[in-house]
């Protein structure tokens, strides 16, 4: 969806058409225009950013310098290189922290893991990793996994079959998400994922802010922040998705003080316990870097939700509609998980567990490849400290922003090879039928170095429950006409959402 310009974008918009109509014979990949410089060429492309970068990038090597006004201070270096994502990621990691741009883009954020650098991070990573690999919490993802698919998943998926309705599979995965990980972080079922398919303002809240922080990376900062400062176009958007946000999250954190005072929850279920009652209950057990008050436990919770939700989600979008116009993946896939069924299983509904989806290799690459060619976060950014000089040879300065581009590097032909546009699971599976180990900085999905993500584990035991259990079940196709393209976003759904239809495959 083309982002809506407010009055100052209009009359930047209005003198890039100009610019572009009325000098045509000037043909490059960005013509750098006297006064705007490239800013026309990425207004002109934004509904495609992702696939113009990739054209971009595939055309100049892998790294490109986009200039843009000289008075608003845009100049970025975009780069898909593995030398320098490594460079950058891990090699000289201190030098390219996040910095206070990023965490002002961010600012909705607060102060949780994503926004911060350095001994905050850390301390940060530490308490997260802790969080994950809590045997308690491990054992509460398990159970809440499983029970959210039967209970809620399939009894939706059956009802949209035997109205024989057209549905959304995007939202669908969306509310499952936003189920499962609320369940995870707080303990509490927001019941979203229903045959009435009710609102679910937390929900569009957060897709409004994430809609609004990609248009502060494209609209120059003394613009949004007069946007901010008058309370109009994305900015206002933004401010009221924060209200919600923080009023949801708030209310969370009040039932949940009150009801482990209440003793309504237990510190020591033996099924395992949420993220947010581990945090009130036992914060010695996470060290002393933090006061565990509400404003950490709300950026905390927030910056967990954004995680679990949009990426988990984003990621089953993707792979259902790859495998649904690949039919030969399909195949491929029912015929793995049918050799791990039991005889006496053969030809009925089956839930599928992480135990058993270990199993699935062929499974496992398809969701990698889905990763390499849709990742969830299509692009980051990076600013340097200290003046420093790429692998590439690109010298890079302070403030100075170097952005990754997650959706080009996956279609690079140089790093994938002449097929890097198709879907091919086999290039993921060894001669010993055991996954390929790409490096971090070729697939850069769950990030690289020192911030590779901590959930990794977590997120592939989910999708891949989740696939196998649909895959198995149900037969998925597209609605007819239904055009299927990348949004404008920092998450990268699809604009017009995944609309099929749903028939059982059993009784």
């Amino acid at each position: 969806m083309l982002l809506p310009f407010g009055y100052f974008e209009l009359i930047l918009a209005a003198l890039c058409y100009y610019c572009l109509t009325g000098f045509r014979q000037r043909r490059r990949i960005m013509t750098d225009w006297p006064f705007l410089a490239m800013l026309p060429a990425l207004v002109r492309n934004i509904s495609t950013i992702h696939d113009r970068c990739a054209q971009v990038l595939n055309h100049t090597g892998g790294t490109f310098l986009f200039k843009g006004p000289r008075f608003f201070q845009m100049n970025m270096l975009a780069t898909v290189d593995p030398a320098d994502i490594h460079h950058i990621m891990s090699s000289n990691f201190l030098n390219f922290p996040k910095g206070e741009e990023f965490k002002e883009i961010f600012e909705i954020l607060g102060d949780g893991i994503f926004n911060s650098d350095y001994e905050l991070w850390r301390s940060h990573r530490k308490l997260t990793s802790a969080l994950i690999n809590n045997m308690k919490f491990l054992r509460f993802v398990a159970r809440m996994n499983t029970e959210k698919v039967a209970k809620s998943l399939i009894p939706v998926l059956d009802y949209v079959a035997s109205k024989a309705v057209v549905v959304d599979m995007q939202d669908v995965f969306q509310r499952l998400t936003f189920d499962t990980t609320c369940m995870f972080v707080t303990g509490y079922d927001p019941g979203c994922l229903s045959v009435d398919f009710k609102d679910v303002p937390f929900s569009r809240a957060m897709d409004d802010a994430e809609e609004a922080i990609f248009a502060r990376h494209i609209i120059p900062k003394s613009v949004w922040k007069l946007q901010r400062w008058l309370g109009i176009g994305k900015e206002k958007k933004l401010k009221e998705a924060s209200e919600t946000l923080d009023d949801v999250i708030g209310g969370l954190i009040s039932r949940k003080r009150k009801d482990l005072s209440q003793g309504v929850v237990s510190k020591g279920e033996a099924n395992g316990v949420d993220m947010l009652t581990s945090l009130i209950t036992e914060p010695q057990s996470f060290g002393d870097e933090f006061k565990y008050d509400d404003k950490f436990l709300r950026d905390t919770i927030l910056n967990l939700m954004i995680a679990g939700r949009d990426t988990t989600s984003s990621s089953l979008t993707w792979f259902l509609w790859l495998v649904i116009t690949h039919p030969d993946v399909e195949k491929k896939i029912l015929e793995e998980i049918n050799v791990i069924i039991p005889t006496s299983e053969a030809g009925s509904f089956k839930l599928f567990d992480t135990e058993e989806t270990n199993k699935l290799v062929y499974l496992h690459a398809a969701f990698c490849e889905a990763l390499r060619l849709y990742p969830p976060v299509p692009f980051q950014h990076k600013a340097p400290v200290q003046p420093d000089v790429l692998p590439s040879g690109h010298r890079v300065y302070p403030n100075m922003k170097i952005l990754f581009s997650l959706y080009a590097l996956g279609r690079m032909k140089r790093i994938w090879g002449n097929d890097s546009r198709e879907f091919k699971p086999e290039r993921w599976i060894t001669d010993k039928h055991m996954i390929r180990h790409e490096p971090s900085y070729k697939f850069l999905s769950f990030n690289a170095g020192p911030r590779t993500c901590i959930g990794k584990q977590v997120a592939f035991a989910q999708i891949k429950a989740v696939g196998a259990t649909i895959l198995h079940n149900y037969k998925f196709e597209m609605e007819e006409g239904h055009v299927v393209a990348p949004n404008v976003s920092v998450i990268l759904y699809m604009k017009h959402g995944l609309k099929v239809r749903v028939a059982r495959r059993r009784p």
